[in-house]
């Protein structure tokens, strides 16, 4: 139970720390503006209100009562409570009738004088409007053959404290919620460049110097990304230095068993030994593409379809058909992606005859689909084939110069862009490799 509460709040509240802090300061506030404005309206606004009608009402019935004794003019009494009341009274001599009245029950000050006039004039006895005029009430009271109208001033039964105090109570709210969000924006941007150093060099782009900022644990965790940067980089580039002198180091022997095996009179055994080493560089050469870092490799904006046909072109292979919808640009390693759809495609036709390359946009991604007619990879086998020399020798023939690093390197080049890469059964009966990068 708490549980699928719990997850139905996560799915309710905001997911990013900029609106979860916003929201963490924002609450507080608004909720004591709306206890303090509660408890103003109910306790002082709405009672004083109420305290003001009951007085206008007792100063009518004041007026009825000394009208009705007929110890002073009528006409000076109206005059007095006009000048010291503010009560603009006239009786006329007609038949009283009530009007059509607009019952604003939300209205403080209609409720109000509805339930004053009606427990001290009595129901039926009285009509009155407070929307007729801007600033004067419209009330008729019920008198002997006639009525008495009054017209009062709205001030007389509203204090208009009450807008003052909502406007400082607003104002004061929204400059500290705007306040917090700047203070906020200048907290969480760290945390987001931050995370966009993260992702820069988990794609393998160059950063050059990353500069921690914020507060100080933000500070903290940039300085170890920083330092765990730096590690890895001079790792990186001392592995590349010693691969470089391993291939020097080898390749100097294999050139010179290469020259004394063409001063051999045996010429079947040469021929033998030379593949061998033939064999031997490819393989050589294999480790080091694996091996070697990419890190060096800038990010371009380079158009992708032209780069799809200008392999498929130098291919020049009928078996190899394609379909590319033209100038889609992306942004990334051009080396590194030319790379890797070289080895799909001679891996394709290494076991098979037939290669269809499909390229499209769907929805924020380019999607690269290479079909074959081949023996295809079993559905138990397809995870295992991008891990490092790993072989399917089942399924398709073993090649003694492979050493099982193509699709390796191919899914550290797609993955290191961001992408992703799928392995399915084609409609041609072979093997559907599919490439997802983003735009």
């Amino acid at each position: 139970m708490f549980y699928g509460l719990s997850k139905r709040l996560k799915n309710f509240f905001p997911r990013g720390l900029f609106y979860r802090s916003l929201l963490i300061v924002a609450t507080p506030i608004i909720i004591l503006q709306l206890i303090i404005t509660i408890v103003f309206f109910d306790s002082l606004w709405i009672k004083t209100n109420k305290g003001m009608t009951r007085a206008l009402v007792g100063e009518i019935k004041t007026f009825i009562a000394a009208y009705d004794n007929g110890k002073y003019n009528n006409n000076d009494l109206s005059g007095l409570f006009s000048i010291y009341l503010d009560l603009n009274v006239g009786y006329k001599e007609e038949k009283f009738s009530k009007k059509e009245q607009n019952n604003r029950w939300f209205s403080p000050i209609d409720r109000n004088l509805r339930r004053e006039l009606k427990s001290n004039i009595g129901p039926g006895n009285y009509w009155f409007d407070t929307t007729a005029y801007k600033e004067l009430i419209h009330i008729t009271i019920k008198y002997n053959e006639g009525y008495f109208e009054f017209f009062i001033p709205k001030d007389r039964v509203s204090s208009t404290s009450a807008r003052v105090f909502g406007l400082w109570i607003t104002l004061p709210a929204l400059l500290l919620i705007t306040i917090a969000i700047i203070f906020l924006k200048n907290q969480t941007r760290p945390i987001l460049n931050l995370a966009r150093a993260a992702e820069r060099f988990g794609r393998g782009e160059d950063i050059a110097e990353y500069r921690p900022s914020g507060a100080l644990e933000i500070r903290k965790a940039g300085f170890e990304f920083d330092k765990m940067r730096k590690r890895i980089m001079r790792h990186l580039n001392q592995r590349s230095e010693m691969l470089s002198g391993i291939s020097h180091d080898l390749r100097t022997p294999l050139t010179r068993l290469k020259l004394q095996l063409a001063l051999m009179k045996d010429k079947d055994l040469s021929l033998k030994m030379s593949l061998d080493i033939d064999e031997m560089e490819k393989m050589l050469n294999e480790y080091l593409q694996f091996t070697s870092s990419n890190y060096r490799e800038i990010n371009e904006t380079f158009n992708i379809s032209e780069l799809i046909e200008n392999i498929i072109t130098k291919y020049d292979n009928t078996n190899i058909s394609m379909k590319v919808i033209p100038r889609i640009y992306m942004d990334g390693r051009k080396n590194l992606i030319q790379r890797s759809i070289n080895n799909l495609i001679d891996n394709a036709l290494k076991h098979a005859k037939k290669v269809n390359l499909i390229l499209s946009k769907k929805n924020n991604n380019i999607l690269i689909i290479i079909d074959d007619d081949g023996p295809g990879i079993s559905e138990h086998e397809r995870e295992n084939v991008f891990k490092p020399f790993y072989k399917v020798d089942k399924s398709r023939g073993e090649s003694k110069s492979s050493v099982g690093l193509g699709l390796s390197i191919t899914s550290d080049a797609i993955k290191s862009h961001g992408g992703n890469i799928l392995l399915e059964t084609s409609p041609l009966n072979g093997l559907r490799v599919k490439i997802f990068l983003p735009l």
